[in-house]
């Protein structure tokens, strides 16, 4: 079979204009779900306006679960493939620092500006209403396609697909990501962790500090210690590349301002390659002369915290790093519909982010792909933002892949 031709013209031509015709429908509801705060924990209005949006276009069996994410399929196949965009974003520092405001879905220039635009609203409108197509054009009959507007992504990468795959009995062969790749194809990403380190100190009068001790003195040794670790760090994949490690927060325990602080906190992210554990990357902190020195607590955090809905399904923060294999149905099938709908060869893109791939396909081995709209480049910025021509490019993919896979994996048995 030709890969790279696995569609009839014909049927291209017609995913093109059907696309091109419902293009302006997903920017309205891209732009209903910029206005609509959804930060984690608190996306039940987006997640209400994504049911609507799925009933509208014909989905079947739309409904929340009980963490509350939104999922509907079209066809009844035994053989299922899931497209997942996740619906929540990060919050607002300030919204000064904003050239438009940040939930009111500003176009101008044919790029539209706000948070979440690029990650991921603008690539779950363009799943719900791809997938959509892919129904209107006709699903082979074996064939179920669920798509899932996720929660909890931003706060607990992956945490959704946990509950999807072990309560809910979600098990697709593919998952398709629609992050924000720039249209380009994604197989693989770095996983990462998130370590706490601990330091103590004797509290006393801040005038007379030498009768105390410092945690944060005693911390700051531990904080020059892991920053020359990261440029240290050995194991390098090649696609994905070296590990790395940030102190993303530093926070102080004392009695008072007045009064010298007795306890002292880092939150560490921990990016991991593949080639690298979660067992090494604590030894290796806890390995560092300045943690035993000042006898820091080294721990690996949780998350407990209950999503919109109320439910807690606690984990420890430990999201794997993915890689499907390039000559796996999926990413061949990835590859094909790309070239398919650009009309070049598609290009590679290579994640700094994590997804909830580092489940499906770092946890539970399912072949996972990523293909979306905007560029991660102004994910959590001020600058947040999606081009809108490629809304439409990003719906023909999704319309297509179900069947180019299909006849991918088929195929090859």
């Amino acid at each position: 079979m030709d890969e790279g031709n696995v569609i009839p013209r014909e049927q291209e031509t017609h995913t093109y204009r059907l696309a091109e015709e419902t293009a302006p429908d997903s920017i309205e509801f891209l732009r209903d779900l910029v206005t609509i705060p959804s930060p984690s924990r608190g996306e039940r209005l987006a997640c209400e306006r994504v049911m609507r949006e799925m009933e509208n276009l014909g989905y079947r069996d739309v409904h929340l679960d009980e963490m509350g994410n939104v999922l509907g399929r079209f066809g009844t196949g035994p053989r299922v493939v899931a497209f997942d965009a996740h619906v929540d974003t990060v919050g607002i520092s300030n919204p000064t620092h904003w050239k438009y405001d940040p939930f009111r879905g500003v176009v101008s220039g044919g790029i539209l500006y706000g948070r979440g635009a690029s990650d991921q609203k603008g690539g779950l409108a363009a799943v719900v209403h791809g997938v959509a197509l892919a129904a209107r054009i006709g699903l082979p009959d074996d064939l179920s396609v669920w798509v899932t507007a996720t929660v909890n992504g931003e706060n607990c990468v992956g945490l959704a697909w946990r509950y999807l795959v072990n309560e809910v009995a979600l098990q697709p062969e593919v998952v398709v990501i629609g992050m924000p790749s720039h249209l380009g194809v994604c197989f693989g990403q770095r996983g990462r962790m998130e370590i706490e380190v601990a330091t103590r100190g004797v509290s006393t009068h801040g005038s007379q500090p030498d009768r105390g001790a410092n945690a944060i003195y005693a911390m700051i040794p531990i904080v020059d210690a892991l920053a020359t670790l990261h440029g240290n760090l050995a194991t390098d994949h090649p696609s994905l590349g070296r590990g790395s490690i940030a102190v993303t927060e530093i926070t102080s325990q004392s009695p008072s301002r007045t009064a010298i602080p007795d306890g002292c906190r880092i939150h560490v992210d921990r990016r991991l390659t593949i080639g690298e554990t979660p067992e090494g990357a604590l030894e290796e902190i806890n390995g560092l002369q300045a943690v035993q020195d000042a006898e820091a607590e080294v721990r690996l955090l949780d998350y407990n915290q209950p999503s919109w809905r109320g439910f807690a399904y606690p984990t420890d923060k430990v999201f794997p790093a993915w890689a499907t294999a390039p000559d796996s149905s999926a990413v061949v099938a990835a590859m094909a519909t790309a070239r398919t709908v650009l009309g070049r060869e598609p290009r590679i893109h290579r994640s700094k982010f994590s997804s909830n791939g580092c489940t499906t396909a770092g946890l539970f081995g399912i072949p996972t792909v990523g293909f979306g709209p905007a560029d991660e480049l102004h994910s959590h910025t001020v600058h947040d933002q999606i081009a809108l021509a490629q809304l439409q490019p990003a719906m023909a993919f999704y319309a297509m892949f179900p069947e180019i896979y299909l006849a991918v994996a088929s195929d090859r048995g």
